[in-house]
């Protein structure tokens, strides 16, 4: 069977932050066999809300559509689908000007004797 990994994965948000990945498994379990339970969380170890749960069969994961907005811990999840990064699709944008400071570009260095304002010194 030759199946992308993802499309055996989902993504749900708006997971309870209290939620272990075994109680995330079971509650996914009348699905389909589920294969893994990523909850994922920032630098700090806190979780961030989003769990993915990779399935083993593909109908597995129509079951889990039907899911969607079913609570879980008091709390309405979200069925996605899992996205997958294309490399080369983000582009560095850069700084984007502040409307509040008005556009302030870089002047090219230019060598040469140091220019005075016009008030004297001394």
């Amino acid at each position: 069977m030759d199946v992308e990994l993802s499309e055996l994965m989902k993504a749900f948000h708006h997971v309870d932050y209290a939620c272990t990945p075994e109680e995330v498994q079971q509650h996914f379990q009348s699905c389909g066999t589920v294969n893994r339970v990523t909850i994922l969380t920032d630098k700090f170890g806190q979780p961030k809300g989003f769990a993915y749960v990779e399935f083993v069969e593909v109908d597995a994961i129509q079951n889990a559509l039907l899911l969607n907005e079913l609570e879980l811990h008091g709390r309405q999840l979200k069925v996605a689908a899992k996205r997958t990064n294309v490399p080369g699709m983000k582009q560095f944008l850069g700084r984007r000007p502040n409307p509040y400071f008005g556009f302030r570009g870089r002047r090219p260095f230019m060598p040469g004797a140091p220019v005075f304002p016009p008030y004297g010194y001394g």
